[in-house]
């Protein structure tokens, strides 16, 4: 018991460290969509890869909407050295391997967040350090707090509109954030 409460106060004095450093370059870690997040300032971090929630991040959980310039942002920031994964509770298994093969990024599906087994096998894949990786998703309850199981920074996005599930309904408000009124929505043919 006392060898797990010293890895966990390691672990938060670690996350502690790599907070401050992001936020001394002024690194938001809420913001309205993928596109939003700077890439210069994730490399200023010192991050290399990056674990990317699919549903209700990329694309809305039924398939309606796009996240407005996802697909370029991912593109910008492979060509800048970026490894990616995409971890994905999702039920439908094609869908994540259609947006696996559409976006050229390996995914585990379905992925238990926030457990943090799929967050492991995806930083061996990647072959980097839980410093060197950020989790992107719009959910507090898996994402974030996956990121932080797993030893990763963390940045959450708002969700995509989508029809909303049963928890949502009850705690929508704290562990997503909305999405933006007043920003674009691409949808798909």
């Amino acid at each position: 018991m006392l060898k797990i409460l010293s890895l966990f106060t390691v672990a938060l004095q670690s996350l502690g460290r790599r907070q401050k450093t992001l936020e001394r370059i002024n690194f938001r870690r809420r913001v309205p969509t993928l596109a939003a997040i700077e890439i210069e300032a994730l490399q200023m971090a010192g991050i290399e890869g990056i674990i990317l929630d699919l549903d209700n991040t990329v694309v809305s959980e039924d398939d309606r909407y796009l996240s407005p310039h996802a697909e370029t942002w991912i593109e910008t920031a492979k060509a800048q050295g970026f490894e990616f994964f995409i971890l994905s509770n999702g039920k439908r298994k094609h869908r994540v391997l259609y947006w696996s093969k559409r976006l050229d990024i390996p995914a585990i599906n379905p992925a238990h967040k926030p457990w943090p087994f799929a967050f492991r096998k995806a930083l061996k894949r990647m072959q980097l350090q839980s410093s060197q990786v950020i989790v992107i998703g719009d959910s507090l309850h898996t994402d974030v707090m996956g990121a932080f199981f797993s030893g990763c920074s963390c940045i959450q996005v708002a969700s995509l509109p989508h029809p909303p599930r049963w928890w949502e309904k009850l705690f929508g408000k704290w562990v997503q954030i909305p999405y933006p009124c007043d920003r674009e929505l691409w949808e798909l043919d």
